[in-house]
Protein backbone atom coordinates (compact mmCIF):
# COMPACT_ATOMS: atom_id res chain seq x y z
CA UNK A 1 0.00 0.00 0.00
CA UNK A 2 1.49 3.44 -0.79
CA UNK A 3 1.96 6.19 1.42
CA UNK A 4 -0.59 8.63 0.28
CA UNK A 5 -3.14 5.70 0.74
CA UNK A 6 -2.34 5.17 4.04
CA UNK A 7 -2.87 8.71 4.65
CA UNK A 8 -6.49 8.45 3.19
CA UNK A 9 -7.22 5.88 4.86
CA UNK A 10 -6.26 7.57 8.32
CA UNK A 11 -8.22 10.70 8.24
CA UNK A 12 -11.28 9.99 9.73
CA UNK A 13 -9.01 9.95 13.05
CA UNK A 14 -7.14 12.57 12.10
CA UNK A 15 -10.18 14.74 12.05
CA UNK A 16 -11.23 13.59 15.03
CA UNK A 17 -8.04 14.82 16.92
CA UNK A 18 -8.24 18.24 15.14
CA UNK A 19 -11.92 18.77 16.35
CA UNK A 20 -10.91 18.31 19.53
CA UNK A 21 -8.55 21.31 19.27
CA UNK A 22 -8.34 24.63 20.71
CA UNK A 23 -5.49 26.11 19.38
CA UNK A 24 -4.62 30.04 19.93
CA UNK A 25 -4.02 32.05 17.08
CA UNK A 26 -7.05 31.49 15.06
CA UNK A 27 -8.97 34.22 14.39
CA UNK A 28 -11.49 35.90 16.45
CA UNK A 29 -15.19 37.07 15.10
CA UNK A 30 -15.31 40.40 13.27
CA UNK A 31 -11.39 40.32 12.48
CA UNK A 32 -10.55 41.30 8.90
CA UNK A 33 -8.13 37.91 8.17
CA UNK A 34 -6.63 37.34 5.19
CA UNK A 35 -5.42 33.48 4.37
CA UNK A 36 -2.24 32.11 2.21
CA UNK A 37 -1.00 28.70 1.16
CA UNK A 38 0.84 27.73 -2.32
CA UNK A 39 -1.51 24.36 -4.20
CA UNK A 40 -3.25 22.84 -1.73
CA UNK A 41 -3.18 24.94 0.76
CA UNK A 42 -4.54 27.63 -1.15
CA UNK A 43 -7.28 25.71 -2.24
CA UNK A 44 -8.18 24.84 1.31
CA UNK A 45 -7.36 28.60 1.95
CA UNK A 46 -10.02 29.29 -0.69
CA UNK A 47 -12.63 27.10 1.38
CA UNK A 48 -11.96 28.55 5.11
CA UNK A 49 -11.97 32.02 3.37
CA UNK A 50 -15.93 31.37 2.18
CA UNK A 51 -16.86 29.51 4.87
CA UNK A 52 -16.05 32.48 7.53
CA UNK A 53 -17.43 35.66 5.51
CA UNK A 54 -20.65 33.86 4.78
CA UNK A 55 -21.24 32.57 8.00
CA UNK A 56 -20.84 36.01 8.91
CA UNK A 57 -17.94 36.07 10.98
CA UNK A 58 -15.39 38.76 9.62
CA UNK A 59 -14.50 39.80 6.09
CA UNK A 60 -11.79 37.01 4.64
CA UNK A 61 -9.54 36.63 1.72
CA UNK A 62 -7.30 34.10 0.31
CA UNK A 63 -5.03 34.41 -1.59
CA UNK A 64 -1.51 32.38 -3.39
CA UNK A 65 1.28 32.83 -1.08
CA UNK A 66 2.86 34.84 -3.68
CA UNK A 67 0.53 37.10 -4.51
CA UNK A 68 -0.42 38.27 -0.92
CA UNK A 69 -0.93 42.03 -0.26
CA UNK A 70 0.84 42.92 2.87
CA UNK A 71 0.21 46.52 1.97
CA UNK A 72 -3.64 46.32 2.74
CA UNK A 73 -4.79 45.96 6.09
CA UNK A 74 -6.19 43.22 8.08
CA UNK A 75 -5.93 42.17 11.81
CA UNK A 76 -4.86 38.92 10.89
CA UNK A 77 -2.65 36.82 8.13
CA UNK A 78 -3.26 32.60 8.44
CA UNK A 79 -0.59 31.04 6.84
CA UNK A 80 -1.27 27.16 5.85
CA UNK A 81 1.56 25.08 5.36
CA UNK A 82 2.44 21.58 5.50
CA UNK A 83 6.26 21.53 5.18
CA UNK A 84 6.70 24.71 7.42
CA UNK A 85 9.35 25.64 4.61
CA UNK A 86 7.84 26.76 1.09
CA UNK A 87 9.46 30.14 -0.01
CA UNK A 88 6.53 31.91 -1.05
CA UNK A 89 4.88 31.36 2.30
CA UNK A 90 7.47 32.46 4.58
CA UNK A 91 8.30 35.58 2.11
CA UNK A 92 4.63 36.53 2.78
CA UNK A 93 4.72 36.14 6.82
CA UNK A 94 7.98 38.61 6.64
CA UNK A 95 5.86 41.22 4.80
CA UNK A 96 2.94 40.77 7.51
CA UNK A 97 5.25 42.15 10.29
CA UNK A 98 3.14 44.94 11.03
CA UNK A 99 -0.06 42.22 11.61
CA UNK A 100 -0.21 39.21 13.97
CA UNK A 101 0.43 36.20 12.06
CA UNK A 102 -0.47 32.76 12.90
CA UNK A 103 0.52 29.17 10.83
CA UNK A 104 -1.02 25.93 10.67
CA UNK A 105 1.82 23.35 9.96
CA UNK A 106 2.84 20.02 9.89
CA UNK A 107 6.49 20.29 11.06
CA UNK A 108 6.99 21.97 13.80
CA UNK A 109 11.28 21.79 13.21
CA UNK A 110 11.07 24.35 10.28
CA UNK A 111 11.54 28.27 9.29
CA UNK A 112 8.01 28.80 9.54
CA UNK A 113 8.24 28.08 14.06
CA UNK A 114 9.99 31.74 13.86
CA UNK A 115 8.60 32.98 10.99
CA UNK A 116 4.88 33.44 12.81
CA UNK A 117 3.60 34.81 16.06
CA UNK A 118 1.61 31.76 16.87
CA UNK A 119 1.78 28.01 15.20
CA UNK A 120 -0.73 25.88 15.11
CA UNK A 121 0.70 22.37 15.70
CA UNK A 122 -0.72 19.49 13.40
CA UNK A 123 2.35 17.33 13.26
CA UNK A 124 -0.18 14.27 14.03
CA UNK A 125 -1.46 15.04 9.94
CA UNK A 126 1.96 15.65 8.21
CA UNK A 127 2.85 12.94 5.63
CA UNK A 128 5.36 10.95 3.83
CA UNK A 129 3.68 11.29 0.64
CA UNK A 130 4.28 14.35 -2.27
CA UNK A 131 0.72 14.44 -2.85
CA UNK A 132 -1.43 16.23 0.24
CA UNK A 133 -4.15 14.37 1.25
CA UNK A 134 -4.66 14.06 5.50
CA UNK A 135 -2.84 17.45 6.16
CA UNK A 136 -5.09 19.70 4.19
CA UNK A 137 -8.56 18.07 5.45
CA UNK A 138 -7.20 18.27 9.01
CA UNK A 139 -6.68 21.61 8.63
CA UNK A 140 -9.66 22.35 7.19
CA UNK A 141 -11.42 20.35 9.94
CA UNK A 142 -10.10 22.45 13.03
CA UNK A 143 -10.78 25.45 11.02
CA UNK A 144 -14.22 24.63 10.52
CA UNK A 145 -14.09 23.48 14.21
CA UNK A 146 -12.96 27.13 15.19
CA UNK A 147 -16.30 28.39 13.27
CA UNK A 148 -18.55 26.30 14.77
CA UNK A 149 -19.70 25.07 11.24
CA UNK A 150 -18.23 21.06 11.46
CA UNK A 151 -20.86 18.47 11.52
CA UNK A 152 -21.22 16.78 14.64
CA UNK A 153 -20.42 13.27 12.45
CA UNK A 154 -18.22 14.44 10.57
CA UNK A 155 -15.11 11.86 11.13
CA UNK A 156 -17.91 9.05 10.89
CA UNK A 157 -18.79 10.55 6.90
CA UNK A 158 -15.23 10.33 6.20
CA UNK A 159 -14.88 6.83 7.30
CA UNK A 160 -18.39 6.40 4.71
CA UNK A 161 -16.23 8.14 2.24
CA UNK A 162 -13.39 5.13 2.67
CA UNK A 163 -15.58 2.56 1.40
CA UNK A 164 -18.41 4.09 -0.61
CA UNK A 165 -18.23 3.37 -4.05
CA UNK A 166 -17.03 5.48 -6.73
CA UNK A 167 -18.80 7.11 -9.37
CA UNK A 168 -19.87 5.11 -12.13
CA UNK A 169 -17.46 5.30 -15.17
CA UNK A 170 -14.91 7.45 -12.96
CA UNK A 171 -12.00 4.87 -13.58
CA UNK A 172 -12.69 4.53 -17.00
CA UNK A 173 -12.83 8.49 -17.54
CA UNK A 174 -11.07 10.61 -20.23
CA UNK A 175 -11.75 13.87 -18.36
CA UNK A 176 -12.97 15.39 -15.15
CA UNK A 177 -14.23 18.37 -14.14
CA UNK A 178 -15.03 19.38 -10.72
CA UNK A 179 -17.57 21.89 -9.50
CA UNK A 180 -18.62 23.92 -6.42
CA UNK A 181 -20.45 26.63 -5.02
CA UNK A 182 -19.33 28.99 -2.09
CA UNK A 183 -16.81 27.33 -0.16
CA UNK A 184 -16.94 24.21 -2.23
CA UNK A 185 -15.13 25.74 -5.13
CA UNK A 186 -11.74 25.66 -3.32
CA UNK A 187 -12.58 21.43 -2.63
CA UNK A 188 -13.69 21.18 -6.57
CA UNK A 189 -9.75 23.17 -7.48
CA UNK A 190 -8.29 20.29 -4.89
CA UNK A 191 -9.90 17.83 -6.27
CA UNK A 192 -8.27 18.15 -9.19
CA UNK A 193 -4.77 18.80 -8.43
CA UNK A 194 -4.88 15.41 -6.85
CA UNK A 195 -6.18 13.60 -9.90
CA UNK A 196 -3.59 15.72 -11.82
CA UNK A 197 -0.74 15.67 -9.48
CA UNK A 198 -1.42 11.38 -8.55
CA UNK A 199 -2.59 10.37 -11.90
CA UNK A 200 -1.37 13.46 -14.81
CA UNK A 201 -5.32 13.22 -15.75
CA UNK A 202 -6.75 16.05 -17.64
CA UNK A 203 -8.86 18.07 -15.06
CA UNK A 204 -10.45 21.08 -15.02
CA UNK A 205 -12.69 22.93 -12.00
CA UNK A 206 -15.24 25.83 -11.81
CA UNK A 207 -17.85 27.61 -9.57
CA UNK A 208 -20.57 25.55 -10.76
CA UNK A 209 -22.64 28.25 -12.25
CA UNK A 210 -19.67 29.42 -14.42
CA UNK A 211 -19.19 26.20 -15.51
CA UNK A 212 -22.33 26.81 -18.18
CA UNK A 213 -20.71 29.64 -19.52
CA UNK A 214 -18.02 28.18 -22.11
CA UNK A 215 -16.62 24.90 -19.74
CA UNK A 216 -19.48 22.93 -20.38
CA UNK A 217 -18.71 22.69 -23.66
CA UNK A 218 -16.54 19.91 -23.18
CA UNK A 219 -18.63 17.87 -21.37
CA UNK A 220 -19.19 14.69 -23.10
CA UNK A 221 -19.92 10.85 -22.92
CA UNK A 222 -17.29 8.89 -21.38
CA UNK A 223 -16.31 12.05 -19.14
CA UNK A 224 -17.30 13.18 -15.54
CA UNK A 225 -18.90 15.73 -13.55
CA UNK A 226 -18.64 16.32 -9.92
CA UNK A 227 -20.75 18.30 -8.08
CA UNK A 228 -19.26 18.94 -4.42
CA UNK A 229 -22.45 19.80 -2.78
CA UNK A 230 -25.85 20.64 -4.17
CA UNK A 231 -26.05 21.28 -7.63
CA UNK A 232 -27.63 24.64 -8.82
CA UNK A 233 -31.13 24.22 -10.49
CA UNK A 234 -30.57 22.46 -13.56
CA UNK A 235 -27.25 22.43 -14.19
CA UNK A 236 -27.17 18.23 -13.12
CA UNK A 237 -30.15 17.58 -15.58
CA UNK A 238 -28.11 19.65 -18.48
CA UNK A 239 -25.07 17.43 -17.99
CA UNK A 240 -26.79 14.27 -17.93
CA UNK A 241 -28.25 15.16 -21.09
CA UNK A 242 -25.01 15.38 -22.86
CA UNK A 243 -24.37 11.91 -21.73
CA UNK A 244 -21.69 12.65 -19.60
CA UNK A 245 -21.34 10.80 -15.74
CA UNK A 246 -21.90 13.06 -12.81
CA UNK A 247 -21.05 12.29 -9.32
CA UNK A 248 -23.86 13.85 -6.77
CA UNK A 249 -23.50 12.59 -3.18
CA UNK A 250 -25.56 13.28 0.18
CA UNK A 251 -21.62 13.33 1.85
CA UNK A 252 -20.57 16.24 3.41
CA UNK A 253 -18.49 18.13 0.98
CA UNK A 254 -15.17 17.52 2.41
CA UNK A 255 -16.18 13.93 3.03
CA UNK A 256 -17.15 13.60 -0.59
CA UNK A 257 -13.24 15.41 -1.33
CA UNK A 258 -11.48 11.67 0.38
CA UNK A 259 -13.26 9.86 -2.36
CA UNK A 260 -11.95 12.06 -4.84
CA UNK A 261 -8.44 11.26 -3.25
CA UNK A 262 -9.30 7.33 -3.62
CA UNK A 263 -10.20 8.03 -7.45
CA UNK A 264 -6.91 9.78 -7.97
CA UNK A 265 -5.17 6.46 -6.61
CA UNK A 266 -7.03 4.39 -8.54
CA UNK A 267 -6.79 6.28 -11.69
CA UNK A 268 -2.65 6.35 -11.08
CA UNK A 269 -2.60 2.55 -10.09
CA UNK A 270 -4.60 1.84 -13.26
CA UNK A 271 -1.97 4.28 -15.48
CA UNK A 272 0.97 2.34 -13.95
CA UNK A 273 2.01 5.33 -11.99
CA UNK A 274 3.18 5.96 -8.63
CA UNK A 275 0.62 8.19 -6.95
CA UNK A 276 3.50 9.04 -4.10
CA UNK A 277 5.86 10.17 -6.96
CA UNK A 278 3.93 12.58 -9.02
CA UNK A 279 6.28 14.13 -11.74
CA UNK A 280 7.93 17.59 -11.66
CA UNK A 281 7.13 17.52 -7.77
CA UNK A 282 8.56 17.12 -4.37
CA UNK A 283 7.07 17.57 -0.99
CA UNK A 284 8.19 20.92 -0.31
CA UNK A 285 8.83 24.52 -2.91
CA UNK A 286 11.86 25.78 -1.95
CA UNK A 287 12.93 28.16 -4.12
CA UNK A 288 16.93 29.49 -4.44
CA UNK A 289 18.37 32.48 -5.44
CA UNK A 290 19.81 32.84 -8.88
Amino acid sequence: MSHVEQEIASQPECWRRALELKPAGLPGTGERVAVIGCGTSLYIAQAYAALRESAGLGETDAFAASEFPAARRYDRLVAISRSGTTTEVLAALARAEHMPTTALTGDLDTPIRTAAHTVVDLEFADEKSVVQTRFATTALALLRGHLGLAPADLPAQADRALTEPLPEGAVTADQFTFVGTGWTVGLANEAALKLREASRAWTESYPAMEYRHGPISIAAPGRLVWFFGEPPTGLLAQVRGIGAHTSVTALDPMADLVRAQRLAVELARAGGLDPDQPLNLTRSIVLTQP
